[in-house]
């Protein structure tokens, strides 16, 4: 039995926002714009206090921090043992095509569970984050979907998950409060668990893989916890300082370059440790116990079977939460589908940057101001070449300029050469086209 087969996601990515008051402490640090869109929060864990705050409820893209939700799913099923740190990963061909960074594991190899949490931590590797995904839930697109309903639950009502990865895709998106909530339950909910984030180096065969996060090497106190980056993103961090008996969390998104983001981190938890509390008043909210996500909007409560425990013979699909739900007493309305309609090119398109090709390099056929518009122009490529774009996927890439967003059309997944023969085809049809490194 696999996740697939029991979780039922709660929440749709156009989800109610929530609205907190927290008190703010406000630190005297210049707001920062920047292309990607940026925020900032800064909270003191002790006390729970707000300590410096900048567009933390606006969306933004989390990129390698959605791993953080990965590995936060990993711990809690070593915690209710449905997971052990020796269960090996098998990878698979989609896993190994995920574009860098990555370990480089190839189909049919396996890695334990020990090392694929080292491997996220320090090389944050795409293939093993999707191997995780791919073994615990069947495919990606269910675990992505389990991540954005196990989110809701710790209260990040702001985010929704399509891969485990974090590789780029225009609906995966998330805000500042939303991922200090993480860390915060991260460090809360499994607090040996969270020592893995302090890892400065991890060696695998022939190889040694730094962590991503310089403020280990140079910022006295931090613990952790996560980096990322796509340029769509810009440059996000996540960072956990413990000093003189404080201990301070950060969360920016949308840096300017690693140099710049580590700054402007430093100077605000500095700012935020001098403020900081030696005295641990917050209490952590209580985790609700685990009920099926259609249950998660309904304000009756949902009786719940006891837990099974696995057999020694289940496949590790099977190792997940087994938490069978008893029905809920209303009917849940159906989800809009989204499969595309049979006869509208504009709807080939998808706004997942996932390929069936592997190849590091994107075709690109111009940027638009709205989704829809780039997909039409995906949907007539399509159709005048349909030959040179066969198994390439057609993905909408959202670009914050400065003054406003643009919707990039691409066809995913080429080596160079064949790239740049489908740009040459392209502009015979009479289609602008570049060739790009992908995101």
């Amino acid at each position: 039995m696999y996740l697939r087969d029991w979780i039922q996601p709660a929440v749709s990515a156009a989800a109610r926002w929530a609205v907190l008051a927290p008190l703010c402490l406000t630190v005297a640090l210049p707001v920062m714009a920047d292309a990607a869109g940026y925020s900032d929060m800064i909270i003191d864990a002790n006390s729970g206090a707000v300590l410096h705050a900048t567009n933390i409820d606006e969306p933004r893209f989390p990129a390698s921090l959605a791993k953080m939700m990965t590995l936060y799913i990993v711990f809690d099923m070593i915690e209710k043992h449905r997971l052990s740190l020796d269960t090996k990963l098998v990878i698979s061909a989609y896993d190994a095509s995920a574009q860098p960074t990555k370990l480089g594991l190839k189909e049919g190899e396996s890695i334990v569970l020990s090392d694929a949490i080292k491997a996220i931590v320090t090389a944050s590797a795409n293939d093993v984050a999707r191997a995780i995904a791919e073994n615990l839930a069947g495919d990606e697109e269910k675990f992505a979907k389990y991540m954005t309903w196990q989110a809701h639950k710790l209260g990040m009502k702001h985010t929704t998950f399509r891969n485990a990865s974090g590789l780029p895709d225009s609906e995966q998106t998330t805000t500042a409060r939303d991922y200090v909530t993480l860390s915060l339950h991260l460090y809360d909910d499994f607090p040996e668990h969270f020592k893995v984030f302090k890892t400065a180096y991890f060696n695998y065969g022939r190889a040694r893989y730094r962590n991503h996060n310089g403020l280990l090497f140079n910022f006295q106190g931090s613990d952790g916890i996560k980096t990322g980056y796509t340029r769509v993103s810009g440059f996000n961090l996540a960072a956990s300082v413990h000093r003189g008996g404080k201990h301070v969390i950060g969360v920016i998104f949308g840096g300017r370059s690693v140099g710049d983001r580590n700054q402007r981190m430093r100077a605000l938890l500095t700012a935020g440790l001098a403020k900081g509390s030696t005295q641990r008043t917050r209490i952590p909210p209580k985790v609700e116990p685990q009920v099926a996500a259609n249950a998660l909007a309904k304000p009756k409560p949902v009786a719940v079977a006891a837990v099974v425990k696995p057999k020694a013979k289940d496949t590790l699909g099977a190792l997940i939460a087994k938490t069978v739900p008893k029905a809920a007493a209303e009917p849940t309305p159906a989800e809009p589908s989204d499969t595309p309609a049979a006869q509208d090119p504009a709807q080939t398109a998808d706004s997942s940057p996932e390929i069936n090709a592997p190849g590091p390099f994107h075709v690109q056929i111009g940027a638009y101001p709205s989704d829809g518009e780039a997909r039409l122009k995906l949907g007539a490529a399509l159709g005048s070449a349909k030959t040179v774009l066969a198994g390439h996927t057609p993905v909408s890439i959202v670009y914050n300029a400065s003054s406003k967003v643009w919707y990039r059309a691409r066809f995913a997944g080429f080596e160079r050469p064949a790239a740049d023969q489908t740009c040459a085809t392209l502009k015979a049809k009479h289609f602008e086209c570049i060739v790009m490194r992908a995101d």
